[in-house]
């Protein structure tokens, strides 16, 4: 996947895509996003970055609406929670 971000979303996935940042930022505010496609499996993949220590309770916040974006909707939409390079806490 490429490090760019990935401007060509119809409007329909630019919601999903920003609505599943807003439940994200629910669990960390600080968290960083990257938009991109994907080829494995095809389709527009969410990068977030976020520092917290348990990426699962990240996940636990979106899971079930992009289970239902995919799902019901058709969406090819994936998110991936990453922890920052840089182990170090926030202030």
């Amino acid at each position: 996947m490429p490090a760019e971000n990935y401007d060509v979303l119809t409007p329909r996935l630019q919601r999903a895509v920003d609505e599943l940042q807003h439940l994200i930022r629910q669990v960390d505010p600080l968290a960083t996003f990257q938009v991109v496609p994907g080829e494995d499996p095809a389709g527009t993949y969410v990068l977030a970055t976020v520092d917290v220590e348990d990426t699962e309770l990240v996940m636990d916040a979106y899971m079930d609406r992009l289970l239902t974006l995919q799902i019901d909707e058709g969406l090819p939409l994936y998110v991936l929670p990453l922890h920052p390079r840089s182990q170090d806490v926030r202030p």
